[in-house]
């Protein structure tokens, strides 16, 4: 375990000097101020993650701190291993605890029913078959979801069985708000008779043994004593409450977050902790990190136009990428068009020697995956969509068999796995990978020894069980990623698609209220700042769900994506047209039969151009595109938005979803020259 060499003389110099090596002011400032608590806004791509884990090792390094009191809390298992990898670069190896809320709460308990032979409760890692039978006979899997998604945000709010109907009164749910909270109460009266706990129960029991024993408070307060906590806009009201029991009245927090990435209020989370966090912690003090290094200007300037209304700080973040292409808009037909589309984009921006890794597909909902991982894989392109995560695999699900019934020290059978983490460059990726998996495994088990070191072999199986049901881990291989919005967070990729931006997805259909919109809005700037290089969006004219067809229409925010680089030529020259229209004797008639002015001569020859070549593709009279009165009325217009060029006559909400794509950027480009 790492140890800290007696300092005679003060830090190291150069060991600091690296520590700061390659940092902006903002950054650096965040990494030495000494203040606590202290609030680090971090912006998409800003380098949180980098910063958080030189804080606690410049702490470290200046005799500020001793690494094996500190505790780094995460919300993924992906991101504790991300931070235990970072901080062993920076030679803390072994000795800070990180992990999850659940994961040390869990590891804090287990010790203590051992210390007081206690046998442990059985843990309910799997609750959807426990509720099912909780339903009426016929009652479908959507219900059962239901209900565990109802419990499960009930607990992250502290909202107890009685108090749930009230609760939940503006909450949408297939089982009517007073079922549920009968249902929640014999949920929680039938695991009390049987003996069993959640995962949400862990993080109660402990917040409550801190509070109700003293012994056991003042050892948990002695082991952890300065705390770091990722993501901070995810915490919930519970783990919120458990971080105030582990600290008891001592301050020394450090937080670090971003409020337009506050995208879970829906399962219980409360972004106000990070937004208000001076009133929540008595003379904190924030350093904001403004400066972008993942995403190009024309990428970041599409990001906030897409946040909008949404934004929860007035944040503006600056670009540090040079800049690329603006993002690309494309409508199809059909979602299975769509898919098909995407796929050959997919083939045609992967370059000579890139790895197909270097794409995503992201879309709103899990429903729209299928079709997506069907078009990729009939195109022979490898992809994968978030499984089970690192235990559902068959090597992990191995390695655990043997461990599970063992009573060695878990340091020792860690031991022997490590022999079969060793690659060669003979070996078959496939086993590259499977041995990078079993890799992800010793990694995990690590993170148990930091928190709990006498843990068993037997122990670490029930830990890793529970600790990855709220995971994120993926496995490796050089495949497409197809995630949800919501998946993608905390992941990039140079080359990001967007699938499905239509009104009833981006915005989701069931959002109404502000705070849901709002909600929404950052849900869709999360997406879009994934993007390292090129963003790529798209959306069908009619999408299937189960056997019914439905017309759609592109997302109203795609307006806000589209003006965002468009330049200052293009804006002021359609701003004037619309001045020009508004004093027209037609003024500003959705179905102005005329132009207020002559059209634009090279303008029109271009349109027409394109409608020709259009029209031969599609094996129509080029009438059946647009009417010649139809351009002249874009060219003299200059339409900005997809919502301007429904102002014209002749152009209709299909063609507007068909052609308008295309048509913006024939006058982009000439409004430009």
């Amino acid at each position: 375990m790492f140890r800290l060499p007696p300092s005679t003389t003060g830090p190291d110099p150069s060991r600091v000097a690296d520590l700061l090596d390659g940092l902006n002011a903002e950054q650096r400032e965040a990494v030495v101020t000494p203040h606590s608590p202290l609030r680090i806004l971090a912006g998409a791509g800003s380098g949180k993650t980098r910063v958080l884990t030189r804080r606690i090792a410049h702490r470290v390094v200046t005799d500020d701190v001793d690494p094996r009191h500190v505790l780094a809390l995460t919300f993924t298992r992906k991101a504790a291993g991300e931070l235990n990898s970072r901080l062993r670069a920076l030679g803390l190896r072994d000795a800070v605890a990180a992990g999850t809320f659940h994961g040390i709460a869990y590891a804090q308990l287990r010790s203590r029913w051992a210390d007081r032979n206690i046998k442990p409760p059985v843990l309910l890692d799997r609750k959807l078959g426990f509720l099912r039978r909780m339903l009426p006979p016929g009652s479908d899997h959507t219900q059962a979801l239901d209900l565990a998604g109802e419990i499960e945000w009930a607990k992250a709010r502290a909202i107890t069985p009685d108090r749930y109907e009230r609760a939940a009164a503006s909450r949408k749910c297939s089982i009517p708000a007073a079922r549920v909270a009968t249902l929640f109460e014999r949920y929680e009266e039938d695991k009390k008779r049987r003996r069993m706990v959640d995962f949400d129960d862990l993080l109660s029991l402990c917040r409550r043994a801190i509070s109700a024993d003293a012994e056991f408070s003042a050892a948990q307060r002695w082991r952890f004593r300065h705390f770091f906590v990722d993501e901070f806009q995810d915490v919930n009201p519970l783990q919120f409450s458990l971080l105030n029991a582990w600290m008891g009245d001592r301050d020394d927090l450090c937080v670090v977050g971003d409020p337009n990435q506050a995208i879970y209020a829906w399962n219980g989370a409360d972004a106000d902790y990070l937004v208000s966090f001076d009133r929540h912690f008595a003379g904190a003090q924030t350093v904001e990190l403004r400066h972008n290094y993942r995403s190009t200007p024309e990428i970041l300037n599409a990001a906030g136009a897409a946040l909008g209304s949404g934004r929860l700080a007035g944040q503006q973040l600056i670009a540090e990428r040079p800049s690329g292409p603006a993002p690309r808009l494309r409508a199809f037909r059909t979602d299975k068009d769509e898919a098909v589309g995407i796929a050959r984009a997919v083939r045609d921006a992967r370059g000579p020697g890139q790895r197909w890794s270097a794409q995503a597909v992201l879309v709103r909902t899990n429903a729209q995956i299928p079709l997506l991982e069907e078009a990729c894989r009939a195109a022979g392109i490898p992809c994968r969509t978030r499984g089970g995560g690192l235990l559902a695999l068959p090597e992990i699900k191995n390695a655990l068999a043997g461990l599970e019934s063992g009573r060695a020290p878990l340091a020792t059978a860690l031991v022997d796995l490590e022999l079969m983490t060793e690659t060669d460059d003979d070996q078959p990726a496939a086993e590259a990978d499977r041995r990078a998996n079993i890799g992800a495994l010793v990694r995990l088990g690590h993170d148990l020894l930091a928190v709990d070191p006498g843990a068993t072999a037997g122990s670490f199986v029930e830990w890793a069980r529970a600790s990855a049901a709220t995971d994120q881990f993926g496995h490796g291989g050089d495949a497409v990623d197809i995630l949800t919005f919501h998946a993608a967070k905390g992941l990039e990729w140079p080359v990001v698609h967007l699938a499905g931006i239509e009104d009833g997805l981006v915005p989701i259909g069931h959002a109404k209220r502000d705070g849901e919109l709002a909600e929404e809005r950052r849900l869709f700037y999360v997406a879009c700042t994934r993007a390292e290089n090129e963003l790529r969006i798209s959306w069908a004219e009619q999408r299937t769900f189960g056997t019914r067809s439905m017309n759609r229409s592109r997302s109203s925010w795609i307006d806000d994506v589209e003006l965002a680089n468009a330049s200052p030529q293009f804006i002021a020259a359609r701003t004037a047209a619309n001045r020009a229209r508004e004093r027209s004797p037609l003024g500003p008639s959705r179905r102005a039969g005329r132009s207020a002015g002559p059209p634009d001569s090279a303008l029109l020859g271009a349109l027409k151009q394109w409608r020709t070549a259009t029209a031969k593709g599609a094996k129509v009279p080029a009438y059946v595109i647009f009417a010649d009165a139809t351009l002249e009325a874009v060219a003299a217009a200059k339409p900005l938005t997809h919502n301007d060029l429904l102002r014209l006559s002749g152009i209709g909400p299909v063609k507007v979803e068909r052609y308008g794509a295309a048509l913006l950027e024939i006058l982009r480009e000439h409004t430009d020259t």
